[in-house]
């Protein structure tokens, strides 16, 4: 059984979620605050341990051309080190749009008298919109793998059946 731990890697905090693969749920577990690499790599194996999850899935914030900017840079060195730090095994998903679709969802913030956004409705939103983010990366690996599941067998001549062009 593959239970996957999501991850939406920010620079303050990352958002958790966790799904199962054999039963196609999944979870949002919350948000983290990011730490040095080892706190983050601790946090990670402990929440994966809690989960029975033995698969990472890590968000990729990729530039909307799909070129890998700074921020993917620094995502794919953070992911890989608690990878390493965890032992756990490392899937990469393309993660344009999902703090946006998070986002866009999200009720309007509780004001104080001066019309502003409370501290305490920006934190929520926040943390609402990473572990969301979190779980549309695991709904989008999902996704993925069970298109890859369902793709057709190669024919002999080496053309796959049902594919044009």
């Amino acid at each position: 059984m593959t239970r996957l731990l999501g991850l939406d890697v920010g620079d303050r905090r990352v958002g958790v979620a966790v799904a199962d693969e054999a039963q196609g749920t999944i979870r949002g577990l919350g948000v983290v605050r990011r730490g040095t690499v080892g706190e983050d790599a601790e946090r990670v194996a402990r929440i994966a341990a809690e989960q029975r999850a033995d698969e990472l899935v890590v968000g990729l914030p990729l530039d909307m051309s799909g070129a890998e900017g700074e921020q993917a840079r620094r995502t794919r060195d953070w992911g890989s080190e608690i990878a390493a730090r965890t032992g756990l095994p490392l899937s990469w998903r393309d993660e344009r749009l999902t703090t946006e679709g998070a986002e866009a969802v999200q009720p309007r913030m509780r004001r104080d008298s001066t019309g502003r956004p409370t501290r305490s409705s920006i934190v929520a939103r926040r943390a609402r919109v990473d572990r969301l983010a979190a779980q549309a990366i695991l709904r989008a690996e999902l996704a993925a793998r069970e298109g890859a599941r369902n793709v057709p067998p190669e024919s002999a001549d080496g053309d796959t059946t049902g594919v044009c062009g």
